[in-house]
C-alpha cells in the first residue's frame, strides 16, 4: 500500500489527509506549534504511523508524495519577524517602499500610520546607476560607489539582499553586475534579484515584492531544510512538494528562491479542493469558504478556475506575484470576543489560536472565543470534540462569557454567546461580499463551499445573511485545504512587461518573450521530475488596458491565437473581461488596447489521489441518528431538542430536515430550520433551502 499526504499547517490545527492507492481517506489534526511548525508536522506524521501498527520510519518509507502548505512565511511578514534585509536600489528612489504609491488608505483619518516597510531605511542603500524606461543606459553603474555600500553592508551582518533598480525589466545589466559581486563579497547570503523573480513594470511592485521574498527568504530556507532533515531521517525516499499561492506545488529548492510566492500557501489549496467537491453535481463556478481556528477565507472559482491577482496584500503590504484572490479576516474559532471603547461587542480579529486556545479547552485560556459561544449554545458536544479525544469545559466557557461579556453588557448568558456567534457570522459574510463583488458574481447566483473545521457551524447563517440558497460541505472540510494540496499540478508563473499598443506590437519581440519564458518553465519542470512533455501544458494570458488607463485586465488567450499574433481575436476576448471587472466595455467606440504584461503559467500535470464514489442508500438517514439535544435556534432566539446525526454514517442520497446537527471526528454542522440536507455521492452533505428542495434533489440524485 503506497500512500500520499497532504499537510496544512494552520494558526490552531496542522490538518492532515492520508489518502491510499485504494482510494480510501484518512483525516488527522493536530495542534499546532507556532513556534516550530515541524514539530506538529512530524507529530502528525508519527499519529499516522502509529494508526496502521507501523514505526515512523517503515511507515514514511510507504509514502510517496507529501503535499505541504506552510503558514512560516505569512506568519513572518504578520509578525515582522523575517529576516535581517538590505536593499539595494537605484539612487533617488530607496524611499519608494515606504512612499509606495503615494496613496494614503484612510484619507479622513489623521491618526492613520503607513504600513511599516520590510526593509529599515539606513540599510536601503542608493547605488549610482541609471537605466531608461526602452533599456539604455543613462548611467553606467559606479562600482566604487557599491563596493563602498556592500562594505556597510558587512559591517551589518545583513541575512538577506534585495537588489532592485529602476527599469530593470527592460533590461537587467545593472542588477546582473551588482549579483555577481554580491555573491563574490557574501558567502552565505539569501539574495533576491528582481529581474529575475518579477521581470515586469510599476517600480514599487517590483521593490515591494523583492524586499519581501528576501525578507521571509532565510525563515523558509532554514523551515524547509530543518523539516527535509527531519524527514531524510526517518528513511522518507519519497517526494516533498510545497504548496504556492498561485494554487499550484513546487519543490523545496524552488520554493525557498522563490519564497514570496509561499505567502498564501495554505489558503491557497481551499479554492483547488472546491474543483474536486462540485464535480458530481456539474458546478463549474462557485464561492469557496474556509473557517478555521484563526482566520477565515474566502475565495472564487469561475469556468473552473480559481480567480487569481497580480495585485495582493500581506500585512498592507505589496506583493505583485501571481496569487488566488482569496480574502482573509481574523474569524475563526479561536477568535476573541471583546467590547471596544464604544460599548459594542466585536470578536476577531485578535485570536486565542492554539495556546492557550479557547477557555473550553482548559489550556490557560482566559479570553472568551467563537468556540466557547458554539458550545454553550449547544452546537458542539463537549464529550465529542475530536472524536472524544478533547474534552471541553463548558462550564468554564460560560463563567468567561459571562464575566467579559454578558455582565459588562448588562446580557444573559445565551443572549450574550447568540450576540459572539451573530457577529462572527455578518463579519465572515461581509468577506464573502467583498469578494464575490470584486470578481464581478452575485453571490446568491453561486453554491457555496464550506470548509474548516469551525465553518459548517456558521455556514448556514452566513448563507442566510448573503441569500445564498445551496451550500456543499465536503466530508473532508475539516482539512479542505490539506485536500487541495494532493489534487495541485506543478506550476510556475511568468512575465515580462512589453508596453505598446496591440496594432504596434512588435511580433518577433511578442514572440521571443514567450519563447524564453516557455524554455524557462519547462527546464524547471524538469528539474522537479516532469520529463514527459504530454504532461506539460501552457496557458497564455496578456495585462491589457484601454489606452491612458491605469489599471488593466489579465485575458487568458488560446496558444494558437497567441502564435498566429491574432489581434483582433485578443481585442474581442478583452471587451466583455473589462465589461464583467468593471461594468463598461469601449468596443464601440473603437478604443486603443494597449498591452502590458505577457504571462505564462506552465504547468507539470501530477498523478491525483482516487476519491472513492458511493452507492445510492436511499433517503432515510436513521442509520446515522446518535440522540436529540437543546440547541439554540438563532430565527427563534430560543433553545429547541434537535436530532443529531453522526455524519460519517450518512449515505449517498440519506436526507436530513433541518434544524439538526450533523457530527463527526473533525468538525460539527448546524443545520437551520430553513435549510435540508442530502449527501451526494462523494458523501459531501449538499444543504440547501428548503423551497428549492425539487431543483437540488433532482441534480444531486442524477449526478
Amino acid at each position: 500500500m503506497n500512500y500520499k499526504i497532504g499537510i496544512d499547517v494552520g494558526g490552531t490545527f496542522t490538518d492532515f489527509l492520508l489518502t491510499s492507492d485504494d482510494g480510501s481517506t484518512e483525516i488527522y489534526k493536530v495542534l499546532s506549534t507556532p513556534d516550530d511548525p515541524s514539530i506538529a508536522t512530524m507529530k502528525g506524521l508519527k499519529e499516522m504511523a502509529d494508526a496502521h501498527g507501523l514505526s515512523l520510519r517503515d511507515f514514511l518509507q510507504k509514502v510517496s508524495t507529501i503535499v505541504h502548505g506552510t503558514t512560516v512565511t505569512t506568519n513572518a511578514i504578520l509578525t515582522y519577524n523575517g529576516a535581517k534585509t538590505a536593499l539595494l536600489t537605484t539612487e533617488g528612489v530607496r524611499d519608494a517602499l515606504e512612499m509606495r504609491r503615494g496613496v494614503r488608505e484612510e484619507q479622513y483619518n489623521n491618526r492613520y500610520e503607513n504600513a511599516k516597510p520590510v526593509v529599515e531605511r539606513y540599510l536601503r542603500l542608493p547605488v549610482k546607476e541609471r537605466i531608461n524606461s526602452v533599456g539604455e543606459i543613462v548611467t553606467p553603474l559606479d562600482k566604487s560607489n557599491l563596493q563602498s555600500q556592500i562594505d556597510k553592508l558587512k559591517k551589518e551582518k545583513v541575512e538577506a539582499i534585495a537588489i532592485c533598480f529602476m527599469n530593470s525589466f527592460a533590461n537587467p545589466i545593472h542588477e546582473n553586475e551588482v549579483a555577481k559581486i554580491v555573491k563574490r563579497d557574501f558567502e552565505d547570503i539569501y539574495l533576491t534579484v528582481s529581474f529575475e523573480l518579477l521581470p515586469s513594470v510599476r517600480f514599487y511592485d517590483r521593490v515591494s515584492t523583492t524586499s519581501l521574498n528576501s525578507y521571509v527568504g532565510p525563515i523558509l530556507k532554514r523551515y524547509l531544510t530543518s523539516l527535509m532533515k527531519r524527514l531524510e531521517k526517518e528513511n522518507f525516499k519519497g517526494t516533498l512538494l510545497i504548496m504556492t499561492s498561485n494554487g499550484g506545488v513546487v519543490s523545496p529548492e524552488s520554493a525557498i528562491s522563490k519564497s514570496a510566492s509561499t505567502l498564501l500557501s495554505g489558503p491557497a489549496g481551499g479554492p483547488v479542493a472546491g474543483t474536486i467537491y462540485v464535480k458530481p453535481q456539474g458546478y463549474d463556478s462557485f464561492i469557496t469558504t474556509d473557517m478555521g481556528g484563526t482566520s477565515f477565507d474566502t475565495a472564487v472559482v469561475k469556468n473552473g478556475k480559481p480567480t487569481v491577482t497580480t495585485s495582493g496584500y500581506i500585512n498592507r503590504l505589496r506583493t505583485a506575484l501571481p496569487m488566488l484572490n482569496v480574502v482573509t479576516i481574523g474569524a475563526g474559532g479561536g477568535s476573541i470576543g471583546w467590547i471596544d471603547e464604544g460599548g459594542l461587542l466585536r470578536m476577531g480579529p485578535q485570536s486565542a489560536g492554539s495556546k492557550p486556545g479557547p477557555v473550553c479547552y482548559s489550556l490557560g485560556g482566559e479570553e472568551p472565543t467563537c468556540t466557547d459561544a458554539d458550545i454553550v449554545l449547544g452546537y458542539l458536544d463537549p464529550d465529542f470534540f475530536a472524536g472524544g479525544k478533547m474534552k471541553l469545559d463548558k462550564d468554564k466557557a460560560s463563567k468567561a462569557i459571562e464575566k467579559k461579556i454578558a455582565k459588562p453588557l448588562k446580557f444573559g448568558l445565551y443572549e450574550a454567546s447568540a450576540g459572539m456567534y451573530n457577529i462572527i457570522n455578518v463579519n465572515m459574510a461581509a468577506a464573502v461580499r467583498e469578494i464575490a463583488v470584486s470578481e464581478g458574481v452575485d453571490p446568491r447566483d453561486l453554491p457555496m463551499i464550506v470548509a474548516g473545521g469551525a465553518g459548517p457551524n456558521h455556514a448556514c447563517m452566513i448563507a442566510m445573511e448573503l441569500d445564498i440558497p445551496i451550500l456543499i460541505i465536503p466530508r473532508e472540510s475539516s482539512i479542505f485545504c490539506a485536500a487541495g494540496m494532493l489534487i495541485s499540478d506543478l506550476e510556475h508563473d511568468y512575465v515580462r512587461s512589453y508596453i505598446s499598443n496591440l496594432e504596434n506590437i512588435d511580433k518577433k519581440i511578442f514572440k521571443k518573450y514567450f519563447e524564453e519564458m516557455k524554455s524557462t518553465g519547462i527546464k524547471t519542470l524538469k528539474s522537479e521530475g516532469i520529463r514527459d512533455t504530454n504532461k506539460i501544458e501552457f496557458v497564455y494570458s496578456l495585462d491589457l488596458r484601454y489606452s491612458r488607463q491605469y489599471h488593466e485586465v489579465s485575458v487568458e488567450i488560446p496558444e494558437k491565437d497567441i502564435i498566429d499574433c491574432n489581434w483582433d481575436l485578443i481585442a474581442k476576448k478583452f471587451h466583455p473581461a473589462h465589461n464583467t471587472l468593471f461594468g463598461y466595455s469601449l468596443e464601440n467606440e473603437r478604443t486603443p488596447i494597449e498591452l502590458i504584461n505577457l504571462r505564462l503559467k506552465v504547468i507539470g500535470k501530477t498523478v491525483k489521489p482516487n476519491f472513492p464514489v458511493m452507492e445510492y442508500d436511499g433517503e432515510l438517514p436513521d442509520k446515522a441518528f446518535k440522540k436529540r439535544r437543546d440547541v439554540f435556534i438563532p430565527s427563534k432566539k430560543r433553545f429547541e431538542e434537535v436530532d443529531v446525526f453522526d455524519s460519517l454514517q450518512l449515505k449517498y442520497g440519506n436526507r436530513v430536515s433541518g434544524p439538526a446537527i450533523l457530527e463527526q471526528t473533525n468538525t460539527t454542522a448546524f443545520i437551520t430550520p430553513e435549510f435540508s440536507v442530502i449527501v451526494d455521492k462523494f458523501g459531501s452533505y449538499t444543504v440547501y433551502l428548503k423551497e428549492i428542495e425539487d431543483k437540488v434533489l433532482s441534480r444531486v440524485i442524477q449526478n
